[in-house]
């Protein structure tokens, strides 16, 4: 007697669905198809960080140290100034870590005066307009 391997039959059954799959024809009648109302596609306006920063009137500054990190953000919105700064841990603590210490908070800037720029700028003015115009040159 013969004997048979067990790949055959896997292998008819696997021949007879493809041809079954193909011989099967699709219906005559197309998919009924739902009109879709045209609209008008608004306009996309995509800005940068800085045009919108410039709209809202506020300046963020940042400094990093050698490796890339941020260490200070000074942030100018208005008429206020603030500078928010990291707080370096001491030795291994982690940040968040119980002997790391609380978050550190943001520094307002308070009354910032500029002792004598606004006297020297009005004298250098005051220069300027006192000097008489060059005469004209002698004809010849």
């Amino acid at each position: 007697m013969k004997r048979i391997s067990p790949l055959w039959p896997a292998l008819l059954l696997t021949l007879s669905a493809h041809t079954a799959l193909a011989q099967s024809t699709p219906g005559q009648a197309p998919p009924k198809l739902e009109k879709i109302e045209e609209v008008a596609d608004d306009a996309v306006t995509i800005t940068s960080k800085q045009q919108q920063q410039q709209k809202s009137g506020t300046q963020i500054t940042e400094r990093r140290d050698n490796s890339g990190n941020v260490v200070e953000t000074t942030v100018k919105s208005g008429p206020s100034t603030y500078t928010l700064s990291n707080k370096q841990p001491t030795g291994t603590a982690l940040p968040g870590d119980r002997t790391a210490g609380p978050l550190r908070g943001a520094q307002w800037t308070v009354m910032e005066f500029d002792l004598g720029q606004k006297k020297k700028k009005a004298a250098e003015e005051e220069a300027t307009d006192n000097v008489p115009p060059p005469p004209p040159p002698p004809a010849r």
